[in-house]
């Protein structure tokens, strides 16, 4: 089944030439179904390029998605014009009083400044506290998934001694958890961050399950135990060559980053990535939309919130 998408939409072009299953909200509305209400506050600075990818992932599953996106009123991104926001993104205020099946939180460069330095803190735990009553299940990324586990469970972040860039080997823990059934026993997913967040500090938290780990890249899949939060400290939707163009961009800005490791063939930057997470991706997302999202959120919307065992408040030492 596909992902509706508004009309115009610039990823609309890419999807068709991959052959992605979606269709826009005018054939959309011709069908007897009730599709996914997915809501994507996208704060990554390349916006078309994230939609892109998230698209992709929640295009490849059974089931009908419909996708609102939204940005940040309280800060106006530099890398994408007002114009193309009011064409394609919300602001909270005009979705507040709707309620959706799904939320999905993106990364953000923002990770050396502390949380409530960002400038848009406030207005994003607004709408992390407005998903617990209108949200069925919310899905964070990277940065994204940072935050959130430090502003439900007061889980810190901590910075690291050098950026961790690269595709890393990740192990399951519990393989009968369904949000990683049909995994592999190790698969690969892409990192790139500069701050991480502890096991033993997320173990203290009563709620909260680890679900992945890896030994260069530490923490990986966590969820709530009642399956209504999902957190990725990694970045299982990007492209072949997006850690390419994270790289050469802090070489032009005269960083000197480290090239990003088990990524290209060789070590050699000049030979083209080969991707080896897309399959472990699209399952990802898949079990989670699946069976936290679809098997479980009411099919009258209006019924939410529902009873939620979330937010025993447990301070890491």
């Amino acid at each position: 089944m596909p992902v509706t998408i508004q009309t115009g939409l610039p990823a609309e072009e890419t999807l068709q030439q991959e052959n992605i299953f979606y269709m826009n909200k005018e054939r959309a509305s011709s069908q007897d179904i009730r599709p996914l209400q997915v809501v994507i506050l996208n704060l990554m600075p390349q916006k078309s390029v994230t939609e892109t990818q998230l698209i992709r992932l929640l295009g490849n599953t059974p089931l009908q998605v419909e996708v609102t996106f939204l940005s940040t009123k309280s800060y106006q991104p530099k890398n994408t014009t007002v114009s193309y926001l009011k064409s394609f993104y919300q602001h909270f205020e005009d979705i507040q009083d709707k309620k959706f099946d799904a939320l999905i939180v993106t990364g953000s460069p923002v990770e050396n400044l502390r949380f409530e330095e960002v400038q848009y803190w406030e207005e994003l735990t607004a709408i992390l506290d407005w998903a617990e009553q209108n949200v069925y299940s919310s899905l964070f990324v990277c940065w994204g998934a940072q935050a959130a586990l430090y502003h439900y469970y007061k889980v810190e972040k901590r910075p690291l001694v050098k950026k961790l860039s690269g595709v890393y080997t990740h192990t399951v823990l519990t393989p009968t958890e369904t949000l990683v059934r049909g995994f592999d026993d190790t698969f690969l997913a892409p990192h790139s961050r500069h701050t991480t967040v502890f096991g033993r500090d997320v173990q203290q938290v009563s709620a909260l399950k680890i679900l992945s780990t890896s030994e260069e890249a530490g923490i990986y899949l966590v969820a709530s135990k009642d399956e209504r939060q999902v957190f990725i400290t990694g970045h299982a939707e990007y492209d072949a060559l997006t850690l390419d163009a994270e790289y050469k961009r802090d070489m032009e800005a005269g960083l000197r980053p480290e090239k990003p490791e088990n990524y290209y063939p060789g070590d050699n930057e000049g030979r083209k990535p080969l991707v080896s997470w897309r399959s472990h991706a699209n399952l990802l997302f898949s079990n989670w939309l699946n069976y936290f999202v679809y098997q479980k959120t009411p099919y009258v919307l209006e019924d939410l919130p529902l009873q939620s065992s979330k937010r025993p408040m447990v301070m890491p030492s």
